[in-house]
């Protein structure tokens, strides 16, 4: 499976966010997308998932042969901000979740299965998500797009408010989510970056560069990454 981003351009008025961007992202692979404050990336995610109207371009996922255009419904999308019903308790949240989305999912397993995979304990189950830090709310996102089974994940900045220790379960997770999807990951933190991603594609004078990686020790990858941010315009 691929996803084929076509000239792809997004202006605010006579501002120029991206411009003719073109980039094939490819199943089982994890993207780290580094670009500067304003550089564009939750612009590019919103374009991807529809929340925007672009100025040009065409998004497709490619599956055995076969073209169609992407739509928000592959995509799954985890924003840096979650928004959550803070009004039910996490065990209520995911049973409810579970149950409209029966006819959908496949080999539904008991709740406590899917907690144990994000490691939040028995006793914050029957807590409300109001009650809930930033990180517990992303640890819930990322939960419900892991069992949607989205093609496409979008991840913007998901694990910057989590401490060390559950950053370590999440990338475990999301490393075993990527056999079977496209995942693109935002985050301005470099090492993050280079320790869960496969690929590193920069957000670099408005189009996607990606950073190769072959033959290069840890500091000299680092190194590279930083002169192409010190290049952007």
């Amino acid at each position: 499976m691929k996803l084929v981003v076509e000239n792809l351009s997004k202006s605010y008025g006579k501002k120029e966010v991206l411009r003719d961007i073109n980039f094939t992202f490819e199943e089982g692979k994890i993207y780290g997308l580094i670009g500067r404050n304003g550089a564009g990336k939750t612009t590019f995610f919103n374009s991807l998932n529809e929340d925007i109207d672009v100025s040009s371009g065409k998004f497709n996922l490619v599956e055995n042969n076969s073209s169609k255009k992407l739509s928000s419904d592959d995509i799954g999308y985890v924003i840096s901000t979650p928004i959550v019903p803070e009004f039910l308790t996490a065990k209520e949240f995911l049973s409810f979740y579970l149950e409209i989305n029966k006819d959908k999912i496949k080999d539904i397993k008991e709740l406590n299965y899917y907690f144990n995979l994000v490691k939040i304990d028995k006793e914050d189950q029957d807590k409300l998500l109001k009650e809930y830090s930033t990180g517990m709310k992303n640890k819930m996102q990322i939960l419900i797009n892991f069992i949607s089974n989205s093609k496409v994940i979008l991840l913007d900045e998901p694990l910057t408010s989590l401490d060390v220790v559950v950053q370590d379960d999440m990338k475990k997770l999301l490393k075993q989510m990527k056999k079977d999807h496209i995942i693109i990951f935002s985050t301005h933190i470099l090492e993050l970056a280079i320790d869960l991603c496969d690929e590193i594609i920069i957000l670099n004078n408005k189009k996607l560069e990606l950073i190769e990686k072959k033959s290069l020790n840890t500091k000299n990858y680092k190194d590279k990454i930083i002169k192409a941010l010190k290049d952007i315009e």
